[in-house]
């Protein structure tokens, strides 16, 4: 029988920590699923790891290398060599709940028609807590954008695509950065699909001290142009409201003093907000480069 759902995973020197993300599909109550692993250039001993797992014929394993470009750079390969329907991806330092994979077939199979790009769920802490508020209780299904921006959802979900849309829209890779918004690919989605949302947990979230959420600060010093970029695409959402855009473009000022871009007003959708913006990407970009954490902190909760 065909498989229609891979799960996948991007990692970086996880080699102390995958064990438990592959334990856990182990552990699946369904067990009809591939794991595809993308090794983002790492030089610990994940790759020996994921071999040992293999010979144990456990769970379909399909393991790929690549030097490494980021978060977003391991997406585009998955989503080059994923041949399934579906596909979900559970990061390194993550683990699914036993029942995931059943949760999520069986809402597929019942859920799925060509307007629906794929399925929102929950994530979890470790003590079995829902990660910031669950979908509202009447909310079937929605975009992605307005999940967060007009239903006030809080909190990293678990989404699942259909990979055949994934495809399209590769990330860009900007030479010597490793970092652009995994949501500028759903956003795209937005314009012609919806999600089938589903208040149940599949993913149990750890924030490690090496990880990309926690590491946010220093994503956003080193990364100026896939910021811009991200930020661009935001500002030409036409479901974005003025006051989202107004704060899009205090980011996008931020990030385009930082990588010293002196045709960003050129370069923006949104030139009078733009403007607008400035003084305050101008304090933004100031925090960042003096590396104030406390005063950054608040304007990242504030202006994001």
């Amino acid at each position: 029988m065909t498989k229609i759902l891979t799960v996948f995973t991007p990692t970086y020197n996880r080699a102390y920590i995958l064990h438990k993300c592959y334990e856990s599909l182990c552990r699946q109550s369904c067990k009809d699923f591939i794991w595809v692993i993308i090794d983002d250039g790492s030089s610990d001993n994940t790759k020996n790891l994921v071999q040992s797992w293999i010979e144990k014929k456990i769970i379909e394993i399909r393991y790929y290398y690549q030097e490494n470009l980021g978060m977003h750079g391991a997406h585009n390969k998955a989503y080059e060599v994923i041949d399934t329907e579906i596909n979900v991806c559970i990061d390194s330092d993550d683990y699914m709940t036993d029942d995931a994979v059943e949760i999520i077939l069986d809402c597929w199979k019942k859920n799925k028609r060509d307007d629906i790009c794929g399925i929102g769920a929950l994530d979890i802490y470790t003590n079995g807590e829902v990660i910031g508020t669950q979908f509202p209780l009447n909310l079937k299904e929605s975009k992605h954008f307005d999940i967060f921006k007009v239903h006030k959802v809080r909190g990293d979900k678990k989404f699942i695509y259909r990979t055949e849309l994934v495809k399209k829209n590769p990330y860009p890779i900007f030479k010597g950065e490793k970092y652009v918004g995994l949501d500028y690919k759903y956003m795209k989605l937005d314009h012609e699909y919806s999600l089938i949302l589903i208040n149940k947990p599949l993913c149990v979230v750890e924030y490690l001290e090496d990880g990309s959420s926690v590491n946010m600060f220093n994503q956003y010093r080193n990364n100026p142009k896939g910021f811009s970029f991200y930020r661009i695409e935001n500002l030409k959402n036409p479901k974005g409201n003025l006051l989202f855009k107004f704060k899009e473009s205090i980011h996008y000022v931020s990030a385009s003093l930082i990588g010293k871009n002196s045709k960003f007003l050129k370069e923006t959708p949104c030139k009078i907000l733009c403007i607008l913006a400035f003084p305050f990407g101008y304090v933004l970009y100031r925090c960042v480069q003096e590396k104030k954490n406390r005063i950054w902190r608040i304007l990242w909760k504030y202006f994001i």
